[in-house]
């Protein structure tokens, strides 16, 4: 599912804003590439130690989008610069395989966000 240009992508630091929305209020919070972690080519873990608001509105609509970008890595037709819009479905875990791996690499998290990603389209 994910590119070579999204994988570049990762390789830069950038912010990753991740929407959700339920009750017809969106909410956005934000990490960085550097805590993404990609699993199968289709799952993304992120550590999670606040985003409340997201898993309230993950109880209702599992439904995510999340944006990345990276200014170092050439975008089409020679733009300087490329991003990607995740969309795919979200769940929080607080145990198991992935949550173990996360809490070893990420101590401070209190859970991980997983998402199963349904599409990643590169923007620039």
């Amino acid at each position: 599912m994910f590119t070579e240009t999204f994988y570049e992508v990762l390789k830069h630091e950038g912010p990753v804003s991740i929407t959700s929305w339920s009750k017809n209020q969106p909410h956005v919070t934000c990490t960085w590439n550097s805590y993404l972690v990609i699993k199968d080519n289709d799952t993304i873990l992120i550590p999670a130690a606040g985003m409340r608001s997201i898993e309230e509105d993950l109880a209702l609509n599992d439904q995510l989008i999340l944006t990345l970008a990276a200014r170092e890595v050439e975008g089409y037709n020679g733009y300087q610069g490329t991003g990607f819009r995740i969309q795919g479905r979200g769940e929080f875990l607080v145990e198991g395989s992935y949550y173990d791996e996360m809490k070893a690499k990420y101590p401070f998290i209190r859970s991980v966000l997983q998402v199963n990603v349904e599409e990643a389209k590169q923007l620039l």
